[in-house]
C-alpha cells in the first residue's frame, strides 16, 4: 500500500462527519483488503465491507465489460439496500473508496463529497500491487 492508512483515516472521518447522512467510510484495495477506515466499524466490520465493495466492484466492471460501450470500467457503483446506501468510487490506482449512508442521505450530496475528495487526494489513495504470492485460481 502507498499510504499508511493511519495518516488517511482523519480524512474519512472528515468525509462521513461532513456528509448528512454518512455513516461509515473504508479505503480499499482492488482485491478487497482494507487501508483504513472510519472508527464507527469494528475491523471485522470494516474487513467484511472492504470484500463487499470489492465484489460489487467487480461484478459491475464485468457489467461495463460486456454491455458498456466499448471502454470497460466502472466509475462509481451505489446499492440501496433496506437502512441504507452503499457507494463506490475509484479512488486512486488500484484502490476503491466506499462509504455507508443512511437510507434518506442525498446520493448526489455523497457522490459528490467521495469524488472531491478523490480528486483531491486521488494519487495519494492508491494500493501498489502486492508482490511475492502466488496467483491461485
Amino acid at each position: 500500500m502507498t499510504t499508511p492508512g493511519a495518516e488517511l483515516g482523519w480524512l474519512l472521518e472528515k468525509l462521513v462527519g461532513d456528509t448528512p447522512g454518512g455513516r461509515h467510510a473504508v479505503l480499499l484495495s482492488t482485491d478487497g483488503l482494507k487501508m483504513c477506515h472510519t472508527g464507527s466499524l469494528t475491523v471485522d466490520q470494516a474487513d467484511q465491507l472492504s470484500a463487499i465493495a470489492a465484489g460489487v466492484q467487480s461484478l459491475s466492471h464485468a457489467a461495463s465489460e460486456h454491455f458498456g460501450q466499448g471502454r470497460p470500467g466502472v466509475r462509481q457503483s451505489m446499492t440501496e439496500f433496506y437502512g441504507g446506501l452503499l457507494f463506490i468510487v475509484e479512488a486512486g490506482y488500484g484502490a476503491h473508496l466506499a462509504v455507508i449512508g443512511a437510507e434518506d442521505a442525498d446520493a448526489g450530496l455523497v457522490g459528490h463529497n467521495m469524488h472531491a475528495l478523490v480528486e483531491q487526494l486521488g494519487e495519494h489513495l492508491s494500493a501498489a500491487p502486492r508482490v511475492g504470492g502466488t496467483a491461485r485460481l
